[in-house]
Formats: structure tokens, sequence, C-alpha cells
């Protein structure tokens, strides 16, 4: 920024936009929709991660193959995670989204079974990692245990790696989704023993593209070293809260705000 009244309202701006855009209606075409169809911790979670996880390309496509992910778990995700068994995946052998296909699901199936049973489900394992120091460390060591042994598994390019430098998105996304808590119920702030301001953002086209429009990034990848950079304004804004800015950014580009 050139001056400090320019910062200002550039703050401004986005405090708006955040608050235009986190709305209930935000719900319905976002793949956040697929884990508000359920009311239980573990169903919230296992049905995020997994809409979470597809997240990437056309959204009403996206939220098509996760309803289609649910329907085949009996849209009772808990309880088919706990207490499948091995038979029980090969009903999802023909499931595709984009390249995550059955084999992958398959895999998916079986190491959320693992996690929950014998690691105390996702949230420890992200808590775990955070004493390690930050949620990078955090994400790549649920990576580390969700992988388990098969780390040579095909479905391990579906977990990123923010020790190669992926940005991480969906990863930061689902986080953002079980951590943040306010009063207008997009997020559902079940994780309450991590801090909202650990959070970073989930950087992808839309959010990259409008914080280079507007200064908060000067990178040109997409990659975990921009997410430290945008991130790092953010807090700087909003210290306890710094990715309540993805609804602004996110919200922004993809309404096409901001297109010159």
């Amino acid at each position: 920024m050139n001056s400090a009244a320019e910062w200002n309202d550039l703050i401004e701006l986005l405090n708006l936009k955040a608050e235009q855009f986190n709305q209930p209606d935000f719900i319905e075409n976002d793949p956040i929709c697929i884990p508000h169809l359920f009311k239980t911790k573990e169903d919230i979670e296992i049905a995020g991660f997994f809409s979470a996880t597809l997240a990437w390309g056309n959204r009403k496509t996206i939220i098509v193959n996760s309803k289609k992910l649910m329907e085949l778990m009996d849209n009772a995700p808990s309880d088919f995670i706990r207490n499948h068994r091995t038979a029980d995946r090969k009903r999802f052998r023909n499931f595709k989204h984009r390249t995550f296909n059955g084999e992958d699901c398959a895999f998916f199936l079986e190491n959320l079974q693992r996690i929950y049973i014998h690691h105390g489900g996702p949230e420890k394992i992200f808590r775990e990692g955070l004493e390690k120091g930050n949620i990078k460390e955090s994400l790549i060591h649920f990576r580390e245990i969700f992988l388990g042994k098969k780390k040579i598994h095909r479905a391990k390019k579906h977990i990123s790696n923010p020790a190669d430098n992926s940005a991480a998105k969906r990863l930061c996304m689902y986080l953002r989704w079980m951590v943040r808590k306010d009063h207008k119920g997009c997020d559902f702030g079940l994780w309450k023993k991590i801090s909202p301001a650990m959070l970073y953002l989930p950087l992808d086209v839309h959010t990259g593209t409008i914080s280079r429009k507007l200064g908060l990034l000067k990178r040109k990848q997409n990659d975990w070293q921009a997410v430290e950079e945008v991130t790092g304004i953010l807090r700087k804004m909003d210290p306890k809260d710094p990715v309540k800015y993805d609804f602004a950014l996110f919200g922004m580009g993809v309404s096409g705000e901001l297109d010159f």
C-alpha cells in the first residue's frame, strides 16, 4: 500500500465484502453445503473432508458428486466409515470426479476408518501436528498419518503436501470449515482447540487473482509461499480471524468483481 489511507480503505473494502458473502445463502452453491446436510460432529467432519477433497472444477459438479458419495455411504457417513467392511467398498468402484476415481475412494474410506478407530479422528491428528509448530506442520503431519504405509498409492495426489510447496487449498479450506466460528452459520467451528488465528488462506485461482489485483500478493505462482505471503497480510488486517477474508476474495473472484 502507498499510504495509510489506502491501507485503511482496503481493510474497509475487504471487511465489507466478507460481510456480504459470508451469509447463509452462500452455502447452497458451495461445497460446504454437503457437511451442512448433517448434524453430528463426525458426520460433518467426514462429509466435509470428502467434499473438500473433491472441491476442484465446476462447483455444481462438485456438489452433485459429493452428494453421490454421501448416498453411497447410505447418507450416514460416520456409521459407514466406522463400520463398513472391505466388501462394502465395491459399491464405490464406478465413482469418478475428475481424476478422483473408485480406487482413490476405496483408499480414502480405508484410511479414514483407520484414523477414526486408531487415531481418534482427524481433529486429534491436526492438533498433534500443531505441536510441531504451525498449520503447515499440521498439514504435513495429517498427510503422513492419512497415507500410512501406502505412501506410493495413486491417491496420495489428492492429499496436498505443503512440504512440496503445494498451496494445499482443499485442506486449508477444510480447516476453515472445521475451525472458524461466527454468527453467520457458514463455517462450523467444531474444532475448538485450534485457533482461527492460526489458519491459512485457501489459495486458488479466484482468491489468488483478486489478491494480486488488490496488491495483497506479489508472488505469481499459487503455491505455499504465496499462501504464507497473502495470509501474512491478512493477519495484519485481522490477527484473530485472517481467513474470514476468504469469503471476500473468493466471492469477488466468482462474481467477477475487479474484472479489469
